[in-house]
């Protein structure tokens, strides 16, 4: 399975190793799923993370090794992504995970995407992170 990482997964797994989201990318690193993001979803997780938690910068450029940096999503994307009811912030972040063909965008900002949880939008299913740790357990 192909997991698009938001940048709140990535800024949790980075600073919370017990967490949801730290669990996901352990299961990546056993081969259970692979994680892809975009460098708007990294580059956030990084500033937000030198804000808050400085400390775990380094634990974030070791997690983003397991993960494929794809290119962000044209604009024409971005624009069908604001169609479903995203801010232009997180529009993005919708577009590139269907650009990579990921099957899940793991995503924790139920205030932005908690519309689309649980649905399929362009072939990938937006969950929250405790919903894709449970579809990667079986």
């Amino acid at each position: 399975m192909l997991f698009f990482l938001d940048a709140n997964v990535l800024f949790t797994a980075a600073h919370n190793p017990a967490g949801r989201s730290a669990a996901i990318v352990e299961l990546a690193r056993a081969g259970a799923c692979r994680l892809v993001t975009s460098p708007h979803a990294l580059e956030e997780a990084r500033r937000n993370l030198r804000l808050k938690y400085p400390r775990a910068v380094d634990a974030l450029e070791r997690l983003v090794t397991l993960a494929s940096v794809e290119p962000e999503a044209p604009s024409k994307d971005i624009a069908w992504a604001l169609e479903q009811g995203l801010p232009l912030k997180d529009a993005p972040i919708l577009a590139a995970a269907a650009q990579a063909r990921c099957e899940v965008l793991v995503t924790g900002d139920r205030g932005h995407f908690g519309h689309l949880y649980g649905r399929r939008v362009r072939g990938v299913l937006v969950l929250p992170p405790a919903d894709a740790l449970a579809r990667l357990l079986g």
